[in-house]
């Protein structure tokens, strides 16, 4: 994991995280990732993603609380 690119989204406002994350997101290249961390479970994230990048992304839970959580969002 040492190569792995982190987005530490929790000092960040809420309102300026989905759009940062997609931002990181769409500089990925195909087979590229990167690791999001934040303080609560990002399912609702994963549901956007669901709905607007279908068959793009992969989502793997690499931590899952109870104070942080990290998922790898790796682009197909």
């Amino acid at each position: 994991m040492s190569d792995s690119k982190v987005l530490d989204i929790r000092p960040y406002p809420p309102i300026q995280r989905h759009p940062l994350i997609f931002g990181w997101f769409e500089e990925l290249g195909a087979g590229e990732h990167f690791v999001l961390v934040n303080d609560h479970d990002p399912k609702p994230l994963f549901y956007q993603f669901q709905a607007e990048r279908t068959g793009e992304f992969t989502w793997e839970y690499e931590l899952q609380g109870p104070k942080e959580w990290r998922v790898r969002i790796g682009k197909n």
